[in-house]
């Protein structure tokens, strides 16, 4: 999680502590699948987490994610199902904030609040960063557009 105080980002996680449940998932275990509703955050805080994206054919691989990775944010505050899938690669431990938790603490501590959206803002521009990216790649000889895209 990047931000402008390397402490920050903790001191959100840190506050949120007192609705937070500690899980672990064995090797293999499904965290959350592509499609369902949204039920809560993850924070990954021991083992690796493989996040991948499903289609009709196959899984696509999207990242592994280690300790300090945070899983289900964006769908937990809107309310839309999980975009991918998240899966242990090994034991793994994380923190559980159970998303009605999580809403009414943010209903009741504005200042959370908003550094929950300043890291989901951080979150879309490291997307948008990435789709640039890997668009650049497959463009080729391709003409680039000039349109800025925020």
């Amino acid at each position: 999680m990047a931000s402008n105080s390397p402490n920050k980002g903790l001191e959100i996680w840190q506050a949120l502590v007192p609705i937070t449940a500690v899980r672990v998932f064995p090797k293999g275990a499904r965290l959350f699948q592509q499609g369902c509703p949204a039920e809560g955050v993850y924070v990954v805080e021991q083992g690796e987490v493989r996040v991948f994206l499903s289609s009709r054919k196959r899984a696509k691989p999207f990242e592994i994610a280690g300790p300090g990775a945070v899983l289900g944010l964006s769908e937990s505050v809107s309310g839309h199902d999980y975009k991918v899938t998240a899966e242990a690669a090994d034991q793994t431990r994380v923190s559980y904030i159970e998303r009605q938790k999580l809403m009414a603490f943010l209903r009741d501590h504005c200042d959370i609040c908003m550094e929950i959206v300043r890291l989901l803002s951080e979150d879309l521009h490291a997307l948008y960063h990435r789709f640039r990216t890997l668009n650049e790649a497959t463009a080729g000889g391709r003409k680039k557009s000039t349109r800025n895209v925020n």
